[in-house]
């Protein structure tokens, strides 16, 4: 809904917003301009630290909330900077562009332009690449399924053997890329382990917080199959952290909270998080769809 003019008004003099208004988020994302960013990918690294300055309310300051998009801005230029080799020069049409598994860019191109700025180690990476200059356009990353209790639930409800479930990992776009240049890679992934043989599934995490909502997978005919109780995000010294960081850099810690009293430079979100969606997509025959009432909702 709309906010009134009333309720901005309001708002702006609390000096206060919900990290949830759109309206005024947006207002601030306009600094992309300034900083020659996308306004998308800065929305999305924006939504991600947005929580560690919010209270439990979910409200936070319009001060630090402009600080958060300039620092965001500001590292997405250097990070743009950082693989300007390796990005388009100009707009495609999907028949431009041919599917091919790829190396060690995707690695380059994760660890700096993926909103979580780190690459998933040991993936295999697909793209769709200009083939005369051999620039990467949009990108993928696969992987074996090494989150148990979304695999162990995949196993008891779906009959999908462990070893044969696979995980959509990384997700990337640069601006040149065609409409509808994630769903097509998504299909020629998918059609290339099809005759691998020994994927049978493939599933992928979709966070709304960020303002996802698994679009993309629905047009390559992915499902919802169950959904994932939201943890707090980890932020250390600001920056977000995955628990996959967190674990390889403090070996010894047991979870978020630990590190939070044994480190002054690690801090959490308080606000409450949506959870996030499961979606799926069988590599063989249709994916069925799972009526909202049989989705699990599993339990972290």
């Amino acid at each position: 809904m709309p906010t009134t003019p009333s309720v901005a008004r309001r708002r702006y003099a609390t000096g206060r917003f919900p990290i949830t208004d759109t309206e005024t988020l947006d207002r601030l994302l306009g600094l992309a301009r300034r900083y020659g960013v996308n306004q998308r990918e800065l929305a999305v690294r924006t939504r991600l630290h947005l929580p560690c300055y919010a209270n439990a309310a979910g409200t936070i300051s319009y001060l630090a909330a402009a600080a958060v998009v300039i620092s965001n801005a500001a590292r997405l230029r250097k990070d743009q900077q950082a693989v300007r080799d390796l990005a388009p020069r100009r707009e495609y049409a999907l028949s431009e562009l041919e599917f091919r598994p790829i190396g060690d860019d995707a690695g380059r191109i994760f660890d700096s332009m993926h909103y979580l700025r780190n690459a998933r180690r040991g993936s295999s990476n697909f793209g769709l690449v200009d083939p005369k200059t051999g620039a990467l356009v949009t990108l993928c990353s696969v992987s074996p399924m090494e989150w148990k209790r979304v695999a162990n639930q995949l196993v008891r409800q779906f009959g999908v053997p462990r070893a044969a479930i696979w995980d959509v990992s990384r997700v990337y776009s640069f601006d040149g890329a065609p409409p509808n240049a994630v769903s097509y890679l998504l299909a020629r992934v998918r059609k290339y382990l099809h005759k691998r043989g020994d994927v049978e599934l493939l599933t992928t995490v979709v966070d709304p917080n960020l303002g996802f909502t698994g679009a993309s997978y629905l047009a390559s005919n992915w499902k919802q199959w169950m959904t994932v109780r939201a943890r707090p995000y980890l932020y250390y010294q600001g920056r977000y952290m995955s628990l996959r960081q967190m674990w390889a850099d403090f070996p010894s810690v047991r979870g978020i909270d630990e590190l939070c009293a044994l480190d002054p430079n690690a801090t959490r979100s308080h606000v409450e998080l949506r959870d996030s969606l499961i979606f799926c997509c069988r590599i063989r025959g249709a994916t069925e769809r799972v009526p909202p009432e049989d989705q699990h909702r599993i339990f972290r």
